[in-house]
């Protein structure tokens, strides 16, 4: 990869572009491994949902799929941010595959999904979460946090010991330990900044030992890190006002940006790349209508090694995702 890659649109989107909004959109989660850009195929499918003038959304989960920790906590929040805007909500499981569900509901998926959501066959009488949180050494439960208050000091210590517990084997286990600290540290302060919303964001780690992998994301329902950004930098003069999503997106990891005149304030995404890089890590950032994956570059993230996606349906708030590499 040499060069920024752009994906404006997705497949099918001429075919889509002719049709009239339905009354309802049904987004299909495919019957594999989703990630962030399985996900995305299948919301671009679906419609609009939350931008278009749709009433209800159906979202159905076949046999056999198995949603990344960063996929649920995107979903949890793009379900709630429907119900929120009144619109009928469905959540359909295979009746003849309880896998799907029952990993969500291990997660405490269920625990924080908006009790408007109708959910098939049935939701849970008991939640798994709760009946064995803490009895997987690699998964941490989904944490909620508020979108508006700081988060509790317990919820980033939790999730890094877990990080550390998993991974007590390696020689490095103390500097993992320290990048999903201040990654998480600085990712829920920075939904508490920019978020404003009513929902709860949420935040979810899971360490992967057999594939050398730890994946941390963090998902809000606010107005997005770009949008409150942006007008401010603008207001101040900043040069940094006028440029693309993906060249400032960059700039706040890699040298810091912030919406105020205080050299010690925006520096903390700055400091998760730091960490992150060390491992490797790819960063998946979710916009309103846009997406972008940052591949490392030798020690920063760079423009040119970053891939994106524009127009894409609308899901309110920023949902980031850092997969380190431990190998």
């Amino acid at each position: 990869m040499r060069g920024r890659r752009r994906f404006d649109s997705m497949p099918g989107s001429a075919v889509m572009a002719t049709l009239a909004q339905p009354a309802e959109c049904v987004l299909t989660l495919p019957a594999a491994w989703v990630d962030a850009a399985k996900f995305e195929r299948a919301l671009w499918l679906c419609g609009d949902a939350l931008g278009g003038p749709c009433t209800g959304v159906v979202v159905q989960v076949p046999a056999g799929c198995k949603p990344m920790v960063e996929v649920i906590v995107r979903l949890l929040s793009f379900c709630n941010q429907a119900c929120l805007m009144t619109k009928r909500v469905r959540l359909q499981f295979a009746d003849d595959d309880q896998a799907a569900m029952g990993y969500l509901d291990r997660m405490g998926f269920f625990d924080h999904l908006s009790p408007s959501v109708e959910v098939s066959p049935s939701r849970p009488a008991v939640s798994g979460a709760r009946l064995h949180r803490g009895g997987n050494s690699g998964l941490v439960e989904i944490a909620r946090f508020s979108g508006t208050e700081p988060a509790e000091d317990s919820l980033v210590v939790r999730l890094a010991e877990t990080a550390r517990n998993s991974c007590s084997g390696r020689p490095d286990v103390a500097a993992l330990h320290n990048a999903v600290f201040t990654i998480l540290c600085e990712l829920i302060g920075n939904v508490v900044e920019h978020s404003g919303s009513p929902l709860d964001a949420f935040a979810v780690l899971q360490t992967y030992p057999r594939g050398n992998k730890v994946r941390i994301a963090v998902s809000d329902s606010g107005f997005g890190v770009l949008e409150t950004l942006r007008p401010a930098l603008r207001k101040k003069g900043d040069p940094m006002a006028v440029l693309g999503d993906v060249d400032l997106l960059v700039e706040m990891f890699r040298k810091g940006v912030s919406r105020y005149d205080d050299d010690n304030r925006g520096t903390g995404l700055m400091a998760c790349a730091a960490h992150a890089i060390r491992f490797k890590a790819d960063l998946d950032v979710r916009l309103l209508r846009g997406r972008v994956l940052l591949k490392p570059a030798e020690t920063e993230y760079q423009p040119n090694m970053a891939y994106l996606q524009v127009g894409l349906p609308l899901m309110w708030g920023t949902h980031i995702a850092f997969t380190l590499n431990l190998a």
